[in-house]
């Protein structure tokens, strides 16, 4: 079996190979993606279908076709397509109906759409890419054109395809070092549901809701860079230990620093143990100071602590968990109306209630140990 030292150094080796790929290509110009990219045309007209086959056939890549949006929709469920090419006119559906619909699934949200139409104007340009075409292009078709604008879309392609990768190993890497502690199983899906639910009893965006839930899961990336004799300590730590616990909020976010679609994660991972008069760590942060994504997130975290069972603490009740919390918001360490607000969820939101009974039935199985 695979010691932790040695599963953390294949996710961040995989990590790093991700990031490279999505950050920094390895020479100019055009790059295809590695795997033979699939490309599947939608058009009513077999001939039209021919001719763009013909086009691309001299390229690496796997061409399927349908002569309707239906099936197109179906192929879909069970392809992974780079690339959709589909007519602007045709029945069942027009295809700005089709981009809709394909667009509106976020399966496929970024899987690149080239209109092609017989019909010229602005007008028809127009309703294609604002109904989620990323190119539009007019009939007759030039050839190099076609395999130009093909290229540059299944680049851009591969490179989310790169990003999404690299999120993946982070997550996997989080979710490995939380499932080495049984006390922490289920850690951070509890917090990633908490924090969302509180996020949107303030009115928070969709992209704030989604830094959330992200943070829910690497808040505590870092951890992977604390040696096992501190992290997993029964009794208290020495000074220099704590000085090297607290060190994960750095090292987690200098890891996802690299990932720009993690950007508005980072405050949450640097700062979800600031405390509200400025006692916290690391920059010492008070009061409004702290990211409010940040205090969401702390909020969400202490109640998890305080109701799950450790090695060196029973579980709490939730009563007794908030209690506890409202304390430490008088001593000066909570945002008391962020306590207040996630008490108040906390008693009529169906999701937490249910999270609340799952907690109790396993404090129940684990004292039962």
């Amino acid at each position: 079996m695979a010691t932790r030292e040695q599963s953390i150094a294949v996710a961040v080796s995989g990590l790093k190979v991700a990031q490279r790929r999505a950050l920094v290509p390895p020479f100019p110009g055009p790059q295809l993606p590695a795997r033979e990219a699939t490309i599947l045309i939608v058009d009513a007209e077999e001939v039209s279908r021919r001719v763009l086959k013909a086009m691309l056939r001299n390229n690496p890549y796997r061409i399927l076709e349908t002569d309707r949006p239906t099936e197109a929709l179906a192929i879909l469920e069970k392809e992974n397509i780079d690339l959709l090419i589909i007519d602007l006119v045709m029945p069942e559906m027009s295809g700005p109906e089709l981009c809709r619909r394909v667009k509106s699934d976020e399966r496929h949200h970024f899987t690149p759409i080239l209109m092609l139409t017989n019909v010229g104007g602005s007008q028809n340009e127009i309703e294609g890419i604002t109904a989620g075409a990323d190119e539009f292009l007019t009939k007759p078709l030039h050839p190099e054109v076609v395999r130009t604008r093909v290229r540059a879309l299944l680049r851009n392609k591969a490179a989310v395809d790169s990003l999404e990768e690299a999120e993946t190993i982070l997550f996997a890497l989080a979710q490995a070092v939380e499932a080495r502690d049984e006390y922490t199983m289920g850690h951070c899906q509890r917090l990633a549901d908490y924090s969302v639910a509180l996020g949107k009893a303030l009115g928070l965006s969709d992209e704030e809701l989604l830094a959330l839930h992200r943070g829910g899961y690497l808040h505590d990336i870092g951890k992977v860079a604390i040696p096992d004799a501190i992290l997993y300590k029964t009794g208290p730590l020495t000074s220099e230990e704590w000085q090297v616990m607290k060190s994960h909020t750095l090292k987690g976010e200098e890891i996802c620093r690299p990932m720009k679609t993690l950007a508005p994660v980072l405050p949450i991972i640097r700062h979800h143990h600031e405390r509200w008069d400025g006692t916290g760590y690391p920059d010492g942060l008070k009061g409004e100071k702290i990211p409010l994504l940040a205090r969401i997130l702390q909020t969400a975290d202490v109640y998890d602590a305080l109701t799950t069972a450790r090695p060196y603490k029973p579980a709490l009740s939730p009563e007794e968990a908030f209690k506890t919390m409202e304390e430490e918001a008088r001593r000066g360490w909570r945002d008391a109306e962020l306590l207040a607000l996630f008490r108040e969820i906390s008693e009529t939101l169906p999701s937490l209630t249910s999270v609340a009974k799952s907690l109790e039935a396993m404090h129940r199985h684990v004292s039962s140990k």
